[in-house]
């Protein structure tokens, strides 16, 4: 069997082969100038998210594909006075259901909890439901089973794997089938792994916060492929589509998971993102002498939210629409 290609590789392979997706120098250096100008600040840090090791878990192994079939339908979950919609109606919905006793970030509870159950913890404030709740329930629950059969929580779990994020993706990968996100692409099999890595992102995240971060290899981490961060990358200039491809996304079509164009656009996502790293650090060398340890998760971290604060002026560039568990 030939090697999988793992994800910042796989960028690369997909970047060099691309034709409706393109990287763009002048871009890369605009975005990496911006990242420059934001280093030092909170914005560019892993500190923020505090939140229980078994709960990030439960968010991240079902946090995928919240677009909604219209724009004007969006699920929404309300806690504590604020409306939320897309990836934090997830995030607002576990926090609510602990509020109200339900033992949702327990791994002997959530293993085994029905789709019924799961359907009442998720509900949303309006007449749209969270989309894929079959799916959720599905990767749920085998989710659990696996921590169940690891020592009962994510702590014990991820702690086979040491203290590096590399084998930490590895091990998330070859346990829980639901984190293998991997395509074939130019015959070539590839990975792009998104929630496996934003699972160790995370998991670093919290133990940074508990002043136990000493995680190695997170430069090992690419930026996490999914719907926002490309339309991000286009609207900062780093990324360009085709006019073909602007023209398929423009009318709403829904591309399969695997579809040559989704993966041309996740995979020179990663690879721009690298690139973007790379004359990061090269800028914070030239201007101050020093090094810089701003990861790709990291950029990650801080154009995600860039994107739902700027989401009006980014109306005009298409997310492209794949249903799926991956992303």
């Amino acid at each position: 069997m030939e090697q999988i290609l793992f994800p910042r590789e796989s960028g690369q392979f997909v970047a060099e082969r691309s034709r409706d997706v393109f990287i763009e120098e002048e871009g890369v250096q605009k975005v990496a100038e911006m990242l420059y100008h934001l280093r030092h600040s909170e914005d560019l840090t892993a500190s923020g998210w505090k939140k229980a090791l078994n709960w990030v878990f439960v968010v991240d192994t079902m946090n995928f594909s919240f677009w909604p079939e219209k724009e004007s339908q969006q699920c929404e979950v309300t806690y504590k006075g604020t409306t939320y919609t897309g990836y934090l109606t997830l995030c607002a919905a576990i926090t609510r259901a602990m509020e109200e006793g339900v033992p949702i970030t327990d791994p002997k509870y959530f293993s085994q909890m029905s789709v019924e159950e799961l359907g009442h913890v998720l509900r949303s404030d309006n007449q749209t439901p969270m989309p894929m709740l079959q799916e959720r329930h599905q990767v749920l629950t085998e989710g659990g089973r696996v921590l169940q059969e690891h020592g009962g929580s994510f702590r014990s779990f991820i702690s086979q794997a040491g203290n590096d994020a590399r084998e930490m993706v590895e091990l998330i990968v070859k346990k829980i089938p639901s984190y293998r996100d991997e395509a074939t692409h130019e015959g070539r099999r590839i990975s792009f792994y998104k929630r496996a890595q934003i699972l160790v992102a995370d998991f670093w995240g919290v133990m940074e916060a508990r002043g136990e971060g000493d995680i190695i290899d997170m430069d090992w981490l690419t930026m996490f492929a999914d719907y926002r961060v490309p339309q991000v990358l286009v609207y900062l200039g780093a990324l360009r589509y085709s006019q073909a491809l602007m023209q398929t996304l423009n009318s709403g079509e829904v591309l399969s998971s695997g579809d040559r164009r989704e993966i041309e656009i996740r995979g020179c996502s990663i690879w721009s993102v690298e690139l973007i790293k790379d004359r990061l650090r090269k800028l914070v060398h030239q201007r101050d002498g020093q090094t810089c340890s701003i990861n790709s998760a990291v950029i990650d971290f801080y154009l995600w939210p860039y994107a739902k604060k700027h989401h009006k002026e980014m109306a005009h560039i298409p997310i492209h629409h794949t249903r799926c568990i991956y992303y």
